[in-house]
């Protein structure tokens, strides 16, 4: 045997690999370091392709910026466990700074480009962190925006957060202006909004929202304006729709029990209300009073999508909406700031996890 203890260790420290694959690697080569690597790369190879069916919806999503751009990737791996790892962590941070060096134009790319600091791609530095850790794990994707930008990453890579602004050189530079950036990342990561604004919805959707608002106020009668939940009473009662033995609870309740009658009539009474405003949707829709319902509603939706019209969640710094606190910061600064563009990624969102059942697989196995 052409090598020695120490051979074993160096080729470890080299690749990652385990102690006993290390030995195997060497006893094959006959103690040649270099032809050992090639080997455990290729062996990991093979690996990796039969691991690579595998679930990854564990991971990290990093975030890196510059004067010049900002980014976010995520990588996924199979278990928490390797996902907070250094190793791990390190070749997130890794990738995350070559998106914004090379510009890449998608992941495919991304994997031939050499990653910053390295001889090596990123598809490769990718395959030696694998043959170490031994788990499924890909780079699932990235978005990279040019111009001045913050970013925020919460509970160790779980969310990401990449936010850009029209902002001028020195405003951007200002501590100010960075702990605004962080603050809007920060309220991105929580609040999870679809839309940077209202114009970037679509009619189409706008359209959309608008109908299934107006139909979920009919399946839910009793929240309708009084005038048409009294009609469809009315209709109940006098058309049968109602068993006798509900119109009789409701008729012998008091004025102040009607306005919680729903905790008294049946199940079966309450669903043929909504049947029965359903099937006159075209004109409660016209009606004056349900049109203010409905768009007090969408109005309460699109605050909720909207990252510029949500209110502010640090209420300690500004109370009123995004788009103010924003403004608020740029009267002090004494300049003009555009929140332009955000990205948000959870780490796995997506991905269909494998739910084990160990009680069933126990139960079969006996």
């Amino acid at each position: 045997m052409a090598f020695t203890a120490k051979d074993v260790q160096a080729l470890r420290e080299k690749t990652g690999v385990g102690m006993m694959d290390c030995k195997k690697a060497l006893v094959e080569t006959d103690g040649d370091i270099d032809k050992a690597v090639d080997i455990l790369r290729e062996k990991g190879l093979a690996s990796a392709a039969k691991k690579a069916s595998r679930v990854a919806a564990e991971g990290v999503v990093a975030a890196y910026c510059d004067a010049n751009a900002g980014a976010l990737v995520e990588i996924n791996c199979e278990t928490d466990f390797v996902a907070q790892g250094e190793p791990f962590v390190n070749l997130a941070a890794k990738v995350v700074k070559t998106v914004v060096d090379a510009n890449p134009a998608d992941v495919e790319a991304l994997l031939a480009t050499k990653a910053v600091d390295s001889d090596k791609t990123v598809d490769e530095e990718v395959q030696e962190v694998f043959l170490a850790l031994r788990e499924n794990m890909k780079v699932r994707r990235f978005a990279l925006v040019e111009g001045h930008t913050s970013t925020y990453i919460h509970a160790g890579g779980t969310v990401g957060v990449l936010v850009a602004f029209d902002v001028d050189d020195a405003t951007a530079a200002n501590a100010e202006f960075e702990a605004m950036g962080k603050n809007v990342a920060m309220q991105i990561a929580a609040m999870n909004p679809e839309y940077l604004s209202k114009s970037d919805i679509s009619d189409e959707e706008l359209a959309k929202m608008k109908s299934i608002t107006i139909d979920s106020a009919l399946n839910k009668p009793d929240s309708l304006p009084v005038p048409i939940l009294n009609s469809i009473i009315a209709e109940a009662i006098d058309e049968k729709k109602w068993s006798d033995e509900d119109v009789e609870i409701y008729q012998g309740l008091d004025h102040k029990q009607r306005k919680n009658f729903v905790n008294f009539i049946s199940k079966e009474a309450y669903a043929t209300m909504a049947e029965i405003a359903l099937s006159h949707k075209a004109e409660i829709s016209e009606n004056k009073i349900f049109v203010g319902l409905v768009q007090g509603r969408l109005a309460k939706q699109i605050k909720e999508v909207c990252l510029l019209e949500q209110p502010f969640v640090r209420t300690d710094l500004f109370d009123g909406t995004v788009n103010g606190y924003v403004d608020s910061v740029a009267k002090a600064l004494g300049t003009d700031i555009k929140l332009t563009s955000f990205v948000r990624f959870e780490k796995g969102e997506g991905i269909e996890k494998k739910e084990d059942n160990f009680a069933a697989e126990i139960a079969s196995m006996i």
